[in-house]
Order: C-alpha cells, then sequence, then structure tokens
C-alpha cells in the first residue's frame, strides 16, 4: 500500500469519526435500550430473545433484522428473523449488505422505503460477522449517516430498542476493532487509529468502549490499550450466550448465561520510561448474570439471589496461591478473580506469552491482581456463580527466554 493510499484511507476514518461525533453531539440523549449481546447467542437462550421482542414492544414487535456483517446475509438475516418471530416477533430482514448478492449496499442503504418500515419498527437488531461490513455499508464516505442508519437512530432516539451480537456489539460504541491482531499481539505492538481501530456507530454513547466474546476468548486484555489510546476511562465486555441491556438512565443488566467484565481506568496510570505496554491501578469487575451496575453513578445492585451474599473478608474459604501461565485461556481471568475474592492471599498473579515462532515471542506480560479495601464479592444462594467489584490490576512487560529447542 502506497503512502498517498494509507494517508487518503487515515483521512477518511478521521472524517468518519469527527462526523459521527459531531452527530452524536448534537442530538438529544436517546430515549431507547441497547440489547449488547457477547456473540455466539444460542437460539434456545430464552431470557435474551425475550428480552429483546419485550423491549421493542412485546407481542408481535416489528423488529428489523440487520445482516450487513454476514457471510451470507440473505441466510443469517431468515435465520435470525425466524428465531425473533419463534419467541413472538414480528420480524423483518432489511437487505442492505455489501455482501447481498445482485444489490447494490449504496442504493439499498438510501432507499427511503426501506428506512420508513425500520422507523415505524420498535427495534433494530444486527447479526454478527465483520463489523466493518456493517459501518462500510451503513456510513456514507464523508461519514454521514445513511438513510437506512438514520432510521435506525430515530427508532433508538424514540425509545425503541437496538440490538447485536459479535460484530453487532461491537458497533455500539464509538470506536470498535476493526482488523485486529491477537489479544497478545495488541499488546505487544500497540494499536493505531484506521487500521486495528475505527469507528463504531457509537449507540452506548463516547465514554463507554465496548467489546465482545469477552471471557471466551481473553479479550479483557486487548481491550486495555484500546481504551488507553482513545482516552476511554470505563470498558464494558460482554461474554458469549450472554447479554447486557443499557437502559436510558445509563443502568446496566446483565442477561443470559454468564457476565461481562467492567473495566475501569480511572485512576491508573502508565510507564512512560518502559516503552513495552504497562499499567498500573487499573480495576476490574465481574458483573454476573440478574446484576445491575450504573454506569453514570457507578452503582452497584446484585443479582437476587446474591443480595443477602455479600463475602466477609476475614473470614475467606481459601488459602492458597493462585497463579495461571494463561491468563487469556477461556474464562481464566474469571476463575483466578474468583478464587481471589474467596482467599486469605491478597494478589493473584497470570501471565500472557506469545507462543514459538510469533512476532515478539520473546516478550510476555504479568497481570497482577489485588484484593485490597476497595474490593468486594457476592455469592450466589442458588448457584456456585460470584460477583466481584473493584480488584486492582497491574499489567508490566516481561521478557521470556526460550528453551534450548530455539
Amino acid at each position: 500500500m502506497t503512502i498517498l493510499v494509507k494517508a487518503v484511507r487515515l483521512l477518511g476514518v478521521s472524517l468518519l469519526a469527527l462526523n459521527m461525533q459531531m452527530s452524536c453531539a448534537a442530538e438529544a440523549p436517546p430515549q431507547g435500550n441497547l440489547l449488547i449481546a457477547g456473540g455466539a447467542i444460542r437460539a434456545d437462550n430464552t431470557v435474551v430473545w425475550q428480552k429483546l421482542v419485550e423491549l421493542a414492544g412485546g407481542q408481535g414487535a416489528r423488529i428489523a433484522v440487520m445482516p450487513s456483517a454476514a457471510g451470507n446475509p440473505e441466510r443469517s438475516g431468515k435465520n435470525l428473523a425466524a428465531t425473533l418471530n419463534k419467541y413472538g416477533a414480528s420480524a423483518f430482514v432489511v437487505p442492505v449488505a455489501v455482501r447481498f448478492k445482485d444489490r447494490n449496499y449504496q442504493r439499498d442503504a438510501e432507499d427511503e422505503t426501506l428506512a420508513r418500515a425500520i422507523r415505524e419498527a420498535g427495534g433494530v437488531y444486527f447479526v454478527g460477522g465483520d463489523q466493518g461490513y456493517i459501518t462500510k455499508a451503513l456510513v456514507r464516505p464523508d461519514g454521514s449517516r445513511t438513510a437506512v442508519l438514520q432510521a435506525i437512530w430515530d427508532v433508538y432516539n424514540k425509545g425503541g430498542v437496538i440490538g447485536g451480537t459479535s460484530a453487532g456489539a461491537a458497533i455500539m460504541s464509538s470506536t470498535m476493532y476493526y482488523e485486529a491482531k491477537t489479544v497478545l499481539g495488541t499488546l505487544a505492538a500497540g494499536v493505531n487509529d484506521g487500521r486495528e481501530l475505527a469507528p463504531g456507530l457509537g449507540f452506548v454513547g463516547t465514554d463507554v468502549f465496548v467489546d465482545q466474546h469477552l471471557l471466551a476468548r481473553g479479550r479483557f486484555a486487548r481491550m486495555l490499550p484500546a481504551m488507553l489510546k482513545k482516552n476511554y476511562k470505563l470498558g464494558l465486555g460482554i461474554d458469549e450466550n450472554t447479554a447486557m441491556v443499557i437502559n436510558s438512565k445509563r443502568e446496566v443488566e446483565i442477561i443470559g448465561y454468564q457476565g461481562a467484565l467492567l473495566l475501569d481506568l480511572t485512576q491508573a496510570t502508565t510507564n512512560g520510561d518502559v516503552k513495552e505496554f504497562n499499567l498500573t491501578n487499573a480495576r476490574i469487575s465481574y458483573l454476573d448474570h440478574g446484576d445491575r451496575y450504573n454506569l453514570a453513578t457507578g452503582q452497584y445492585t446484585p443479582s437476587a439471589d446474591k443480595i443477602d451474599g455479600k463475602l466477609d473478608a476475614s473470614k475467606p474459604y481459601l488459602n492458597e496461591q493462585v497463579y495461571s501461565a494463561d491468563i487469556l485461556g477461556h474464562n481464566t481471568v474469571l476463575v483466578m478473580m474468583e478464587k481471589l475474592i474467596t482467599n486469605a492471599r491478597t494478589e493473584a498473579i497470570g501471565v500472557a506469552t506469545a507462543m514459538p515462532g510469533e512476532p515478539q515471542d520473546d516478550l510476555g506480560f504479568e497481570f497482577k491482581l489485588t484484593r485490597d479495601a476497595r474490593s468486594a464479592g457476592y455469592e450466589s444462594a442458588t448457584a456456585d456463580a460470584y460477583s466481584i467489584l473493584n480488584l486492582r490490576m497491574d499489567v508490566r512487560p516481561v521478557h521470556i527466554t526460550r528453551p534450548w529447542y530455539r
């Protein structure tokens, strides 16, 4: 790619971001709800689908299905609409997608008939796939909204629900991952606007970063450099087969199979003398299904089964070292958090390293979790489940000496 092409691409991304920020600033706060799912939502996840239908107006609610991100938008749109209809909706597919065969997505995105149908619906739902195709289909080259995207915003502004899974969750914040490296590669090499990061659609506002497939893929770690790069203080990462509902009062409710991680960088700092990624005094919390958290006030409300389950730090269940050689593994960070919050010991260490032969395979990172006076835990009375608040998290680079076989 030539220097000129790169410059044009970066300029286009910058204009897109500026235009979208100006559009958001000019509007009154939306009156609707967001339903943000972390990917891999099963058709039998009744609580998530019923909640979407309820927020869209209840039985018979019209819901516009947006298959823009899908590899096969015709099939994905049809299947998603059928799932919603099984739960009582009256769903219809909006055929605006770069990958739709024999259609012109730019023309379709400006179609006033499609825009009117969306505007008359009670909800809109984005299927998963490639989030870059959503913004390509719905945002004009100058960064302004197409007729279809404006109609989606109209639904949200008037009190409807905007939902999405995976790629459909990534576009919810004003910044999204686009051409992302591996989680460890992102920590090692950093992020750049216009390549790893690009403007999202901004439904959740400009103050919260959203990511998905969180616990299943260890993506909490890649949220950190993105948040630092774009100056986000709060980040919400939702796990698979799980969703978070955010209402107009900025109250978050977790529903579905598992939960979400809340990252708070309000008091976090970095050491500029260390060239590799590092972070001191970040805060990490786990919100379990049924929990509520107010983004505006910071107030946490435990689920009904945890109301009387606040843990007594003076009566720990465990007294053992908590360590993992693969903190980016499936659910590993959550397991470490659960063991730490019920432990007589106050620190847990997790390490992330590259596979031999990967770029910068001699660079790893140590994640230290600390339970302190601000930390708290809640235990379910009906299941082996916990909610965990305000563990301190520090990240530092470590250099790896590979064994003799190299």
